[in-house]
C-alpha cells in the first residue's frame, strides 16, 4: 500500500507539517471506519433491520418512542465500545504532542480521546455522553430515575444521547471554536471525510481563505479535493504514520 502513495506529495506534505506553527485537523467517518466503527446502516442488523436509522436519529422520533430510540443508541454504544483506536488516531495524538494542533472531528465515537488526543472539538457530539431533553435546569444525572430512558427525579425530563440529531444545529461553542481554529491555522489537514456534510465541510475553505495550506488524506476522491494543495490517496491509518516519520527530520 505504501508504494502506491505519491512520493512527491508525501514529501511535500511532510515539509508543510514540519514548517507549520498551528495545525487544524478535521476528521470524518473514514477514520472511524478503519477501526470497524459501524455506520448507521451497519448498525441496523438483527432486530433493528426493519428500522430506518435516519428516522430514529431525530427529536420527534425520541418524543414519540423514547424507549425504542434509547435502546437503539444503547445498541450502537455497545458496538462502538468494542472497537479500538487505529494507527491514524494514534498518529494524530502523537503529532499533537509535538505541534500546536486543534483536532476537530465529525465522529461521535470518542476514539481520538481513547488514543490520547486531548481537548477534541466534537462537532456532532459524543455517543457516550448524555444530556437532558427539556430539563428543568436542576437535573442531576447522579440522581436520575433508572428507566428506558432514565428521567430527572425533579421534573421527569428524559435523558437523551449527547449527539447532534438530524434537524439540530451544531453545538454553538464547538462550532465557534472550530471556525476560530480554521481562521488561525497555517495548515489544515483533512482526513477521512467526504466533504459533503456542512458546516463541517466548510472549515477547510475557511482555512484556505485565511492563508492556510490544505492537505486531504482520503482513499477515494472527495468534494474537498479541489480545495486542497495536496491530496494523498490512501487510508488514514497508512498515510498519517508515514507523514510523522519525516516530520522531525525535515525540520532539523
Amino acid at each position: 500500500m505504501k508504494a502506491e502513495i505519491d512520493a512527491q506529495a508525501l514529501s511535500a506534505s511532510r515539509r508543510l507539517i514540519a514548517a507549520a506553527g498551528n495545525i487544524m485537523v478535521l476528521t470524518g467517518a473514514g477514520v472511524s471506519a478503519e477501526s470497524g466503527v459501524p455506520t448507521f446502516r451497519d448498525a441496523m442488523t438483527g432486530l433493528w433491520s426493519r428500522f430506518n436509522p435516519e428516522e430514529l436519529a431525530q427529536e420527534d422520533a425520541y418524543r414519540r418512542q423514547p424507549a425504542l430510540v434509547w435502546e437503539w443508541y444503547q445498541h450502537r454504544r455497545a458496538l462502538v465500545a468494542a472497537t479500538h483506536p487505529n494507527p491514524a488516531h494514534v498518529a494524530l495524538a502523537s503529532l499533537s504532542a509535538q505541534k500546536p494542533l486543534t483536532l476537530v472531528t465529525q465522529n461521535v465515537d470518542g476514539l481520538h480521546q481513547r488514543a490520547g488526543s486531548r481537548d477534541v472539538i466534537e462537532l456532532h457530539g459524543n455517543l457516550f455522553a448524555d444530556k437532558w431533553l427539556d430539563g428543568c435546569g436542576r437535573c442531576d444525572p447522579a440522581a436520575a430515575v433508572p428507566g428506558v430512558p432514565p428521567r430527572c427525579s425533579a421534573c421527569g425530563a428524559m435523558m437523551r444521547p449527547g449527539v447532534v440529531w438530524f434537524g439540530e444545529a451544531l453545538p454553538r461553542v464547538a462550532r465557534y471554536r472550530a471556525e476560530h481554529a480554521a481562521e488561525t491555522a497555517d495548515l489544515c489537514l483533512v482526513v477521512g471525510t467526504s466533504g459533503l456534510v456542512y458546516p463541517a465541510a466548510g472549515l477547510p475553505g475557511i482555512a484556505k481563505d485565511h492563508g492556510a495550506h490544505v492537505i486531504v488524506v482520503n482513499p477515494e476522491p472527495s468534494a474537498l479535493d479541489q480545495t486542497a494543495d495536496i491530496v494523498l490517496r490512501g487510508p488514514a491509518g497508512v498515510v498519517l504514520p508515514m507523514l510523522w516519520d519525516g516530520t522531525q527530520a525535515a525540520s532539523a
